[in-house]
Parts: structure tokens; C-alpha cells; sequence
């Protein structure tokens, strides 16, 4: 019997169901579901990282920006307003398009 210990997508236990088997777990508090949520971020990341084609990154990118839906509700923001901070973000410092690497800065 695999143990998971792990936050879910919601569907994730009637899928379980559907397929005739049994399962326990349980609804998190805010303080845990916060630190789950960020947990997966990074497993999410690390996903992202280790893809090996393009669609498996796109795949391992939606469930990026999932987990980022998620967080913005969890500090009483939404998509569109964390969208607002990142186009301000840009504007004032650029995005990362130009591909630019910082190798170091010289005190002069």
C-alpha cells in the first residue's frame, strides 16, 4: 500500500474511488494547506525542470501555474491582481527575454 503524504488535485480522491480502491486523508488547516501548497510549488518545479520535451514542460507548467492560482488566493489575492505586480515588475526592471546572464558587477 503506497503512502503519499501529499496535497492532491481535488478530483484526485474520486478518481481513487472510480477505480474501486480505498484511500484515507484528511482536509488541512490554513497554516498546513499554505505550507503544502508551497511544498508542491517546488515539487511542481522540480518536475518542470527534469521534463524532457517540450509538452511534458508545458504539462509540468500548468500544474505551475495551478499551484500559483492557488497561492494567490491563500494571501486574498487573485491571478489578475499578482498579473498587475508582475507587469508593473516589468516594466520598471524588464522581463527575462533578452536572455541576459550576469557574470559581475565592478565597483568603480
Amino acid at each position: 500500500m503506497p503512502i503519499y503524504n501529499k496535497l492532491v488535485r481535488d478530483r484526485i480522491p474520486t478518481i481513487i474511488e472510480q477505480s474501486g480502491k480505498t484511500f484515507t486523508a484528511r482536509i488541512l488547516d490554513d497554516k498546513e494547506y499554505r505550507k503544502e501548497l508551497q511544498k508542491k510549488a517546488f515539487e511542481e518545479l522540480e518536475e518542470y525542470v527534469q521534463a524532457e520535451t517540450d509538452g511534458a514542460a508545458l504539462e509540468e507548467l500548468a500544474d505551475v501555474l495551478e499551484i500559483i492560482h492557488v497561492l494567490a488566493e491563500c494571501h486574498g489575492a487573485s491571478i489578475g491582481q499578482v498579473e498587475q505586480i508582475r507587469a508593473k515588475k516589468a516594466e520598471k526592471r524588464g522581463g527575462f527575454r533578452e536572455k541576459i546572464f550576469l557574470i559581475e558587477v565592478h565597483d568603480e
